[in-house]
């Protein structure tokens, strides 16, 4: 006797825990838990594919430096045009270096440099090992007697966490070029006073915190990008849900890990 349609139903909403989206969503999380424990796994364990590592960190630095120099230019420039009317306003003209360099290198440089690279070099992370995925290549190099986890995520995750924190100094540093321009530009400012003033209310634990931020963006679009792609199914369909979704997670993960830093490191003040 066949079953009814409302005993298909039953039978259907028993295979769920409470939802297929909510039970998917929890089982993504463990299957993440246990990537992130295998990619610890693989970083402490020989042989380490250096070769590729600075391969890698070849290609997060070129594939990021141009948009991040213009970036970090325009950054710079525009925050500067658009401050000074207010701190004229108060006859405070002169704190201007100062307010830039806290606003750029405590936050605008190590949010903009991950938001960029999370675009470009998590995308690309991600469509690239999705593609090797769906065309077997991964599967591939298990026959062969090669670790591609090791070879494939380990070296791209460490890649980016090594390189962000370079990327975002030298963001800070153009970002503050293009400040000195427009300063230079409306009061004649020299390089050497403009970035003694700008320096004077930098700290030391204002640097380390922009560089904490650089280290947990980039582990943290590395460790994205590589997920998605490594997991990617339904052939060219499954290489682009990769590469989009490690950009979308990359950037929320983002913003929350820079709200829980901030509110961690200003406990310490």
């Amino acid at each position: 006797m066949k079953p009814t349609s409302k005993n298909q139903e039953l039978t259907a909403k028993k295979k769920y825990l409470i939802s297929k989206g909510i039970d998917g969503f929890f089982e993504d999380l463990y299957d993440l838990y246990h990537f992130i424990l295998r990619f610890f796994k693989e970083s402490f364990s020989a042989p380490i594919e250096w070769k590729e590592i600075l391969n890698q960190c070849y290609q997060v630095g070129y594939k990021t430096l141009l948009l991040v120099s213009v970036t970090g230019l325009i950054t710079g420039t525009v925050f500067t045009k658009q401050s000074r009317p207010s701190l004229s306003a108060f006859g405070a003209t002169s704190w201007l270096p100062s307010l830039v360099a806290i606003a750029i290198i405590k936050t605008m440089a190590p949010l903009i440099t991950a938001l960029i690279a999370a675009g470009k070099v998590g995308s690309n992370i991600g469509a690239e090992l999705g593609s090797m995925k769906v065309t077997e290549q991964i599967d591939a190099m298990e026959v062969s007697a090669t670790n591609p986890f090791k070879f494939l995520v380990v070296s791209r995750v460490l890649a980016i966490t090594f390189m962000m924190p370079v990327l975002v100094l030298y963001t800070g540093l153009v970002g503050m070029l293009g400040a000195y321009i427009n300063v230079h530009s409306n009061e004649l400012t020299s390089f050497t006073s403009f970035f003694i003033s700008a320096f004077k209310t930098i700290e030391f634990k204002d640097i380390f915190s922009s560089l904490f931020k650089a280290i947990c963006y980039g582990f943290t679009i590395g460790v994205a990008g590589c997920y998605q792609g490594y997991y990617a199914q339904n052939g060219t369909q499954g290489v682009g849900r990769a590469a989009n979704l490690a950009v979308v997670f990359s950037m929320f993960l983002i913003f929350v890990e820079e709200l829980l830093i901030v509110q961690v490191l200003n406990n310490f003040k």
